[in-house]
């Protein structure tokens, strides 16, 4: 009577176990979870230059193999990130879940989603997510240069986003990397707004894709530009009516007038 209450219970306290050791190592920051941490970014910035290069390498005899490679470490992280989450729907809801399955799903059959494979350039921005990212621009003493870094990123998984998409659905059938190249090309004279005009994409879709570009482009070039010419601002709640970005030498909250004491190193 007694063994099957503890076979029942039995399995429960390892997946605990496991759980709480996953998130220790992802949101922990003794020296093993930075370690760990700091893996994974490598890890990271490995799969997206190897997405980068993948136009040029996938004819070699290597690259089926570390494309199967790199799905087992995605199928790794999104299991983990399903493990560490507070409750499934939670875990569904994250717009970084959906990606890294239709990433995985471009890995594993890529004859069939290969189109989809522009997508890949979103790992860009989990990496400019990433809260070791944010921990380590405050401890080198650049945490004024967030703001800057991560409008950097989202401009970039934008630039390269449509690139990719071009690329995927124009140039695909280009030998090596010409194709990635032209697709670049004309992203980056679209968003820029300079428009030459030797190299346009055909039909509705094309059109389509040029007047997106435009329109989204050319507000996160703003962004971008604001980004560097405005004055830093930190975060930091004001406790009388929650606004929460001020200046760094702010006194008083510029919409109530509640003194701060914003903490500070006394720089």
């Amino acid at each position: 009577m007694t063994d099957e209450p503890l076979s029942a219970t039995e399995p429960r306290p390892f997946i605990e176990r496991l759980r709480r050791q996953l998130r220790g190592l992802y949101f922990g920051r003794d020296r093993e979870a930075i370690r760990f941490q700091v893996a994974m970014l490598f890890i990271d910035i490995a799969i997206l230059a190897f997405f980068v290069a993948g136009p040029y390498l996938r004819t070699g005899p290597a690259y089926v193999i570390v494309d199967y490679f790199i799905a087992a470490i995605i199928a790794f992280e999104l299991s983990a990130r399903a493990l560490i989450a507070p409750n499934l729907r939670y875990w569904l809801l994250r717009p970084m879940t959906w990606v890294d399955i239709v990433i995985l799903g471009t890995l594993l059959v890529p004859s069939h989603l290969h189109n989809f494979a522009f997508l890949r350039v979103l790992r860009i921005w989990a990496i400019s997510q990433s809260k070791l990212v944010t921990l380590m621009l405050y401890r080198t003493g650049n945490g004024d240069k967030e703001d800057i870094i991560q409008a950097c990123a989202n401009f970039l998984v934008f630039l390269f986003l449509v690139a990719g998409f071009v690329y995927s659905n124009f140039f695909y059938g280009a030998e090596g990397f010409a194709g990635f190249v032209d697709a670049l090309y004309f992203t980056v004279a679209t968003v820029t707004t300079t428009g030459f005009g030797d190299i346009v994409l055909p039909g509705t879709l094309g059109k389509l894709t040029a007047i997106v570009t435009m329109i989204i482009g050319i507000s996160l070039f703003v962004r971008l530009a604001q980004a560097i010419v405005r004055p830093y601002k930190v975060t930091f709640p004001c406790p009388q009516c929650g606004l929460s970005r001020h200046d760094a030498d702010a006194v008083h909250c510029k919409a109530c007038g509640h003194v701060l004491n914003i903490p500070d190193e006394g720089a």
